[in-house]
């Protein structure tokens, strides 16, 4: 079975390659005779990470080419089809949507988080080839909205959970290992995922003070964990510099397991990033969102949960009341049957996508 998959891989951000490598993880257990060409920012980075054959997004000729022999075009994880972050990559990724219908490929958007998109031209082009495709799976009933919102309705269509969600949680070793390195210590651990964005001075002046009041109070180390390499980095650095008490940047890029088994060593998980928030819920870690986008609000929503704020209103009172709390609650075992649906849901994207390729959908 050969498939092309589309997304936001090889930007080195950890989110997006754990849903490449989870996505590939469940298609390979369906699949004996998988092969997969991803469509990539950084193609040797793709191959050597997940094994995989891989083309460069500019080279829009070879693309084609694959997508012709192919059994089947994946579009996604992730948000992809939103014009918010980005006005041009809207329009890339459904020109390679297009370029599969219109050599009859079968098309399925996998587990993807929709919108916003604004403007009526974009909303008139989504409509006009989303509609067309075989098959959509979204991660949450916000995108479920937002089709609805588009009028995209001729597909089937399933809300599903985000492929990350159906990642086994892994050993601790390599975690602690990396943070015996640091000098981490025994204690409390609290990470922290940051990330630039709009309004984030105001947002790391109070997260710094609630930061610095965690480690007076409640005795806990402070450590920052990138997501996105290098960009991560030089977030938490710029947050840990106006901090008074001492910190642990982490300053490498980790694989996915790696960062999987960092977060399961901490006790509290603070994240703007919404994989980051993904893997505590992953690894059973209590979490705190700040959300900066609507898809951090549709995540914590799908576990019974919600933002603390955004990165306008947060306060440092807020965070360190809400991080408090959490390290000192027992874990919240409503959460851990909703994780384990949400995972059955994310392994459901892929079994559809088979039953797709195979004609049985």
């Amino acid at each position: 079975m050969r498939i092309v998959v589309s997304g936001y891989y090889g930007s080195k951000n950890g989110g997006d390659e754990a849903m490449l490598a989870a996505m590939l993880q469940v298609l390979r257990e369906e699949v004996s005779d998988l092969s997969v060409t991803v469509i990539s920012i950084d193609p040797e980075y793709t191959k050597r990470r997940h094994n995989v054959d891989a083309v460069p997004r500019p080279d829009i000729r070879t693309i084609i080419k694959r997508i012709r022999a192919a059994d089947l075009l994946i579009s996604g994880g992730g948000s992809l089809l939103q014009n918010v972050t980005s006005g041009r990559s809207l329009y890339y990724y459904l020109a390679i949507i297009f370029f599969a219908l219109v050599f009859g490929r079968k098309v399925m958007l996998y587990a993807q988080g929709i919108g916003p998109i604004r403007g009526a031209p974009a909303r008139k082009l989504m409509n006009l080839i989303v509609n067309r495709v075989d098959l959509i799976t979204v991660r949450d009933r916000g995108s479920l909205e937002e089709l609805a919102r588009l009028n995209i309705t001729r597909p089937k269509i399933y809300c599903t959970a985000d492929p990350v969600l159906a990642i086994k949680p892994v050993p601790l070793d390599l975690g602690k290992e990396i943070l015996s390195r640091r000098s981490a210590g025994n204690g409390k651990l609290i990470g922290v995922a940051v990330r630039h964005w709009l309004d984030w001075e105001n947002f790391r002046r109070e997260l710094a003070e609630a930061l610095d009041r965690l480690a007076v109070t409640k005795g806990a180390n402070i450590v920052f964990i990138p997501m996105k390499f290098p960009e991560d980095i030089r977030a938490a650095q710029d947050t840990a510099a106006i901090m008074t008490q001492p910190s642990i940047v982490l300053d490498e890029e980790f694989s996915t397991r790696e960062i999987l088994s960092l977060v399961g060593c901490m006790s509290v998980l603070i994240g703007v990033r919404l994989h980051a928030l993904i893997f505590a819920g992953v690894m059973g870690v209590p979490m705190v969102g700040i959300s900066y986008d609507p898809k951090i609000e549709r995540f914590l929503d799908s576990i019974g949960d919600k933002p603390l704020g955004n990165l306008q209103d947060v306060t440092a009172a807020k965070i360190f009341d809400a991080t408090a709390v959490k390290l000192a609650a027992q874990k919240n075992s409503r959460d851990v049957t909703l994780l384990k649906e949400l995972g059955n849901l994310a392994r459901k994207n892929a079994k559809l996508a088979v039953e797709l390729a195979r004609g049985k959908s």
